[in-house]
């Protein structure tokens, strides 16, 4: 098996910008794979009558139908999903980024159904898990070929070293950035598009987000978020016990002593009854529409 590991020149540019894009990691075959996997999954949880612990649908229907938009926690659910975010050449480059001892910490299948896939708000992943330091980097693989008309990955570069404000003007977590981003401060965002079988590396605290699939066609995303095994969660609620119960060891030991480090975290005050971060985000916004603001003072 050949190795995957990344070479300096892509190691300094993740670390220079905040990500990296490696095009075609993984071939036909192995998409096609986990493409049978998803509609086994979604097509049986759809047909049980009670899916919510399996995925969770699009607020709009189409046709007269509900339709997936996410898969919750794939790395549990299926072998496929398992092979996939453990494949030794995708290890290869996570330990390239954050050192030989490592956890995945959770995983995610973003669906992005066609004509209805929901935007993803500006957000930095490690906003909702603190931990003492910032080791952790966030895998993306398109399934999918992507491009900005379906609602491909786009990114804030060179602002991994700061948190942007998460919270509503009374506090609360928003699951999303709620300082302003379009007047230029920092820079353009950058669209991600890649074609199928692509793999992002983005640093757990780039800013990133998604715009709605216009297209005729999905666009789904298998998202694994790994961490170095020196890095702890910092206890905000029950929901810290409940993330801590997916990871899962795949390199090297378990650290016995905790390395602080990265921009201090903040720690979210978390509303009732978070389903995930499309409807945290959603909850925001229908909140401020009422209240008529969102973007924090």
């Amino acid at each position: 098996m050949k190795t995957k590991s990344l070479t300096e020149e892509q190691m300094q540019g993740y670390r220079r910008e905040g990500y990296l894009v490696v095009p075609s990691f993984f071939d036909p075959e192995r998409l096609q794979q986990v493409d049978q996997t998803i509609r086994e999954i979604t097509r049986t949880a759809m047909a049980s009558g009670d899916y919510s612990k399996v995925l969770e649908v699009e607020p709009k229907l189409v046709n007269g139908e509900h339709v997936p938009r996410r898969i919750y926690n794939p790395f549990e659910q299926h072998e496929v999903f398992r092979s996939m975010g453990a494949d030794p050449r995708l290890l290869d480059c996570v330990e390239s980024l954050i050192g030989s001892d490592f956890a995945i910490q959770h995983s995610k299948l973003n669906m992005k159904p066609a004509k209805v896939g929901s935007v993803v708000d500006w957000h930095q992943d490690l906003a909702y898990f603190p931990q003492t330091n910032d080791s952790l980097v966030t895998t993306l693989i398109y399934l999918d070929d992507a491009t900005e008309q379906n609602g491909c990955l786009q990114v804030i570069p060179r602002h991994h070293h700061h948190y942007f404000n998460h919270t509503t003007p009374d506090g609360t977590f928003a699951g999303m950035i709620t300082e302003k981003l379009d007047d230029g401060r920092f820079g353009k965002p950058v669209a991600l598009e890649a074609p199928a079988g692509s793999v992002i590396f983005m640093h757990c605290i780039t800013p990133h987000s998604s715009l709605p699939n216009l297209s005729d066609k999905a666009r789904r995303t298998l998202i694994f978020e790994y961490r170095a095994s020196d890095s702890f969660p910092i206890y905000f609620g029950p929901r810290t016990v409940d993330d801590e119960a997916l990871v899962k060891q795949l390199r090297g030991k378990p650290s016995p002593v905790a390395r602080f480090g990265g921009p201090p975290p903040c720690i979210p005050r978390m509303p009732k009854d978070v389903k995930s971060l499309y409807h945290l985000q959603e909850t925001t916004k229908a909140g401020a529409a009422k209240g008529g603001k969102l973007v924090a003072a």
